[in-house]
């Protein structure tokens, strides 16, 4: 019996882990169902916007640049023992924009925003507003889930984009600053370098990395516990899915776009 009894914790997690994958399915189909069906709450979908894009572009801008010049001098001190150093350019914009800035976005996404989704929606559901909603015939799927899930899968692919660029330009200062590189040669090879499918690839796992981030935090407050113990469970809960979620999904599209 002691024998079976690592085998019988086993199965019962990976029953539990299922299970809960079936339910994160569902929840994410009926979101998305939502979505595209009226009515639409302009009001919540606009402060979602605002909350998602605009107030996270400082902490994606800080975020980018620096990773943006660490990156440069990496590469710089890297191929210096090849006699390659040259090579910053291309290195820094590929890696930027094929990986570090899609990834780094969706984590800080993930840090702010699931984690602010899931403790405003977690904390309605104590105090009991979303069952006042359902008692005003307002669908909480379709006022509180699909404005936020929606903005996301907007947004995100935006502050991608502004990342990729801001992240360029840290390592391209870096290199023209303190690195001896010349201007005007490393923008062109950077132009150069870069492929559409690259750009497309970093667009396309902005909102992918969006949406998983916004549905981990509406997922999570909308099945949490009771009390204040339920909302901080809900809130850590939800960045932890998010954001091992959205380095399964990198790797997922990576292969998916750049397969041998």
């Amino acid at each position: 019996m002691s024998l079976l009894a690592p085998l019988g914790a086993l199965g019962r997690a990976t029953l539990l882990l299922l299970a809960m994958v079936g339910r994160v399915a569902l929840f994410a189909f009926s979101a998305l169902s939502h979505i595209l069906r009226p009515p639409f709450y302009g009001r919540e979908f606009g402060a979602a916007l605002m909350n998602v894009g605009w107030l996270s572009l400082p902490v994606v801008g800080l975020t980018a640049i620096f990773t943006g010049g660490a990156l440069a001098l990496q590469i710089y001190s890297g191929g210096a023992r090849f006699s390659a150093e040259a090579v910053v350019p291309q290195i820094v914009a590929i890696g930027i924009v094929r990986e570090l800035g899609p990834v780094l976005v969706g984590l800080m996404i993930a840090a702010r925003v699931t984690s602010s989704i899931a403790a405003e929606i977690a904390t309605m559901k104590v105090t009991e507003q979303i069952d006042a909603l359902v008692t005003l015939s307002t669908d909480p799927m379709k006022y509180l889930v699909a404005p936020r899930v929606l903005a996301a899968l907007i947004v995100v692919p935006l502050l991608v984009a502004v990342g990729d660029v801001i992240g360029i330009f840290g390592g391209y200062a870096v290199a023209t600053g303190t690195l001896g590189f010349n201007a005007a040669a490393y923008l062109k090879n950077t132009v150069d370098f870069l492929e559409p499918l690259d750009i497309i690839s970093s667009l396309v796992k902005g909102c992918a990395f969006g949406g998983l981030a916004a549905l981990m935090g509406c997922y999570f407050g909308m099945t949490s516990g009771r009390g204040a113990q339920g909302v901080g469970r809900a809130t850590k809960g939800s960045v932890e899915a998010a954001a091992i979620l959205i380095l399964a999904a990198n790797f997922l599209l990576t292969g998916a776009f750049f397969s041998l």
